[in-house]
């Protein structure tokens, strides 16, 4: 008869590092990627039909908060994560600009949906066709509104980017010349 080995469960993998009994020893920038990854603030910006479809992940039944995500902050001074959802106007581009630079370093952005991507269908004088004309998109969740889990995988692929970014990615060259581009040179 084999023996079964049971592990003991574990909420959050260690980051690299070397651990013997009783002790364990990483970086400095692994830990605080670790916690960084795992509490993330994020600040809705919802516009129509992708909104609804936020408030369905934050919901019991697919639980955002099981990510790091449980609070949201509706202050860019208090967030870290500006997930833009639905159609945004050209008159609205200011605004989402004024939010994103409000936000305090290190920030990071989601884009939700077709509309807030690429205009969606709404091809027309009036509609800024995708956000990132305006700031500077991490992560794009496609659909038309997105499936909730499509979401939480974006919010996955944000906490990846989060745990693995160094403390000096913000002071390279090709984040200044980023923001640069933006016209946010003083960030």
């Amino acid at each position: 008869m084999s023996e079964v080995k049971t592990q003991k469960p574990t909420i959050v993998a260690p980051p690299d590092g070397y651990s013997q009994p009783g002790f364990f020893a990483t970086s400095l920038e692994k830990a605080v990627g670790l916690a960084r990854k795992n509490s993330i603030w994020p600040q809705p910006f919802a516009t129509s039909c992708c909104g609804i479809e936020f408030m369905a992940v934050m919901a019991p039944h697919y639980d955002l908060g099981r990510f790091g995500s449980e609070r949201l902050s509706y202050s860019p001074r208090q967030s870290d994560l500006l997930m833009v959802m639905g159609t945004i106007s050209k008159k609205m581009g200011p605004i989402v600009r004024q939010v994103y630079e409000q936000m305090a370093e290190p920030k990071w952005v989601l884009a939700m949906g077709a509309c807030a991507s690429s205009g969606g269908i709404f091809d027309t004088y009036s509609v800024l066709q995708g956000i990132d004309k305006v700031i500077p998109v991490d992560v794009y969740v496609p659909g038309c509104p997105p499936r909730p889990e499509q979401i939480i995988d974006g919010l996955l692929l944000i906490q990846d980017m989060v745990s693995k970014e160094s403390f000096r990615k913000r002071q390279s060259p090709e984040y200044k010349e980023l923001m640069t581009k933006y016209g946010m040179e003083n960030q």
